[in-house]
């Protein structure tokens, strides 16, 4: 399971439909208010973990 770095939920990888890259990594979001949130500010959720 992954972690949907904007709310903190459990998201898994296999069956998640919101995804972004972001320097080589793939994070994964439960929803696309989530996945939109990073994209405008990465650096704002990552490296909080």
């Amino acid at each position: 399971m992954a972690i949907d770095p904007v709310c903190k939920m459990e998201v898994d990888e296999k069956t998640a439909k919101f995804k972004s890259v972001y320097k080589g990594e793939t994070y994964y979001f439960c929803a696309p208010g989530c996945k939109k949130a990073f994209e405008e500010k990465p650096e704002g959720y990552i490296g909080q973990e």
